[in-house]
């Protein structure tokens, strides 16, 4: 709408100038080919060359025989009238009074239009529009309303105690009589912390969609600029937006890029950022009440922010959105699922149980992409291979069936997962294997996935050795096969991975005798927010490295006596990977037995389709719709 008035304005203004231009230039050519003096007028009188004469007042305008136009100015005392009539001359007057005016409204025309342009660019730059030269002063406060579509509580799953505690907000919106009766106050801010990805936005606006206010919506990073002092006129002009829309929410996402501890980090902070933040806990909690005013903030860096944001009276109410739990996961899918036809064969549940540590947009993206593979390859309606395609894709990345690789290097793709397979296999304590593939997906060559039973909260000591000898395996494979001298970088990805872990046991959980129960893990990073000075010794620094390697070598150790005692079994799993390319769990423990991977058909319904299982051989089978479009017949 303001694009559309600026181009109108410049429209109109070129064509007012086009105009002036035009009368301007032609009123001047027809002066100077026109005039003549009063002596040539009187001179063309006396010659009877003159047919008709128009007075406006000292201009005199004749046309004479030649049919020309002229114009001379009389002396004020001159006396024309009683000559032109005593000639038998037609004689005209216009009105005085409207030829000064006319003559005055041209003469000043000009200097109007120049006085209302610069005004009009007076008040851009002072903030008339939000867009002007100067009006990065302003806020960039987004208002939400009905037309964006209305988000309720009843599309947000997953996360039910968090809509609990933030219902008491919708509750005091729509009847604020209720709680102040009782003497009791509404939160004045509301900070949702989770993950990436959890639907903290999806329900702030949810909020806002079930009281019916306003809802303003803010980046934190829209309030940082260049210049002193402007993040802070941005949240003093978003608070007055906010006070004439009262009751209403102000959204602010990510306000770790806004709300940091101050005085923390290399030079001692930021001056606009902290003058920014400032300015945000006085509004929030100052001299003036922000009546009807609800800050819902957003954040997955709880710990960077500063205390003062955090106390009581600012944001009162932490609301935590972790990642959902099996239940939560099958009520998104069926959310993300209402506009998506699915075959009589998809269980949401199954798919639930298989996407653990899924969060609400990873399940979204699920959902696309099975609707996505299924509408490649024609399908009426979205099947379970679909979604297993789909989270295959979503989990281990896309197949890369172009990829050349040769026999040598899918042979020790091979020995390398399967590796990893019998090792975890092996070990109770390792989540168990889903799905193993030499398929190239993603940057790797070939993959290793195990998804826990149940989701997993916590983690123990022996998990995590027990863990790290899986990690390991892949390496200990390639050397119990080719020797240490053929060893490949395959193993590189393997290495971070134990890396991170083992570092995390000693660094942070306090898992080493040696090192003990201290967090080291702050200084190992270089953040010295609360801990300013804090500093290992070298002695200590030889500890703990000695201790992460020391974790990771027993781990190596574990994997390589697993593989050297189930020999045959390792063996048989990676000339069944060779010849498959891709086994699910059960086929691997088959193949592992030395049994086909198809099985005998009476496998548990919970378990995930195979992708290689084939119809048992001479049993009939019932036709089955799949979903796809029938093929056109001739």
């Amino acid at each position: 709408m303001g694009n559309a008035r600026n181009i109108v304005f410049w429209v109109v203004l070129f064509l007012l100038v086009v105009s002036l231009f035009n009368v301007f230039s032609s009123g001047s050519s027809s002066l100077q080919s026109t005039q003549r003096s009063y002596s040539e007028f009187i001179q063309a009188v006396n010659d009877g060359s003159v047919q008709k004469v128009t007075l406006d007042g000292e201009r005199v305008l004749y046309t004479g025989t030649d049919n020309r136009e002229y114009v001379a100015i009389r002396p004020t005392d001159a006396q024309v009238t009683d000559m032109l009539i005593a000639r038998d001359i037609p004689v005209t007057a216009d009105a005085q009074e409207q030829s000064t005016f006319q003559a005055v409204l041209l003469s000043l025309l000009p200097f109007v239009l120049l006085i209302g342009v610069w005004i009009y660019f007076m008040n851009r730059m002072q903030g008339g529009g939000r867009g002007g030269a100067m009006g990065f002063g302003k806020s960039k406060a987004k208002l939400l309303t009905e037309k964006h579509g209305r988000v309720t509580f009843d599309d947000v799953a997953g996360i039910d105690e968090a809509k609990e505690e933030l219902q008491e907000i919708v509750e005091f919106l729509r009847n604020p009589q209720k709680f102040s009766r009782l003497g009791g106050k509404i939160p004045k801010g509301a900070l949702l912390v989770g993950p990436p990805g959890t639907g903290k936005t999806l329900l702030a606006r949810a909020i806002a969609g079930e009281a019916g206010v306003p809802f303003f919506t803010i980046s934190g990073s829209d309030f940082v600029e260049m210049f002193v002092g402007v993040g802070a006129s941005r949240v003093r002009d978003m608070f007055e937006q906010a006070k004439k829309n009262a009751p209403c929410i102000v959204f602010i996402d990510e306000i770790d890029a806004v709300g940091r501890a101050r005085g923390v980090g290399m030079g001692g902070g930021n001056d606009e950022r902290e003058q920014t933040l400032n300015q945000l806990l006085v509004e929030m909690d100052g001299f003036e009440a922000n009546e009807g005013v609800i800050i819902v903030a957003a954040t997955n860096r709880r710990d960077v922010l500063d205390p003062a944001l955090l106390r009581p009276g600012r944001f009162d109410r932490q609301v935590t959105v972790p990642n959902p739990d099996i239940k939560g996961r099958e009520k998104i899918l069926g959310v993300h699922a209402k506009k998506t036809p699915l075959g009589p064969d998809v269980d949401l549940r199954i798919i639930a149980r298989g996407t653990p540590g899924f969060s609400g947009a990873d399940l979204a993206n699920l959902v696309n992409e099975a609707a996505l593979t299924a509408a490649r390859v024609g399908r009426r309606f979205v099947t379970m291979v679909d979604f297993e395609n789909a989270k295959d894709k979503v989990m281990m990345g896309a197949e890369r069936r172009s990829m050349v690789l040769t026999p040598d290097q899918k042979e020790k793709t091979a020995y390398h997962e399967a590796g990893h397979a019998v090792v975890g296999l092996s070990l109770p304590e390792c989540d168990p294997v889903y799905k193993a593939t030499i398929i190239p997906r993603g940057g790797a060559l070939g993959m290793v996935v195990s998804l826990p039973e149940i989701d997993r909260l916590n983690w123990h000591k022996a998990e995590c050795q027990q863990k790290l000898a899986m990690t390991m395996a892949g390496k200990a494979a390639e050397i119990i096969k080719y020797g240490a001298d053929n060893v490949s970088n395959g193993p590189a990805g393997d290495i971070q991975q134990a890396s991170q872990l083992a570092r995390a046991m000693v660094l942070r959980w306090g898992m080493s005798d040696k090192i003990g129960n201290v967090d080291y893990s702050e200084a190992a990073d270089g953040y010295t927010g609360n801990t300013a000075g804090f500093s290992v010794s070298a002695h200590t620094k030889e500890a703990i490295e000695e201790e992460v390697r020391q974790f990771i070598q027993d781990g190596y150790d574990t994997a390589y006596r697993i593989l050297t005692e189930k020999n045959d079994e390792w063996e048989r799993l990676a000339q069944g990977l060779l010849e498959y390319e891709t086994l699910t769990g059960e086929e691997i423990q088959r193949v592992m037995k030395g049994e086909p991977p198809q099985g005998n058909g009476d496998d548990d319904a919970g378990n995930a389709p195979s992708v290689v299982a084939m119809p048992k051989a001479g049993k009939a089978r019932k036709p089955k719709d799949d979903g796809l479009e029938p093929e056109p017949t001739a």
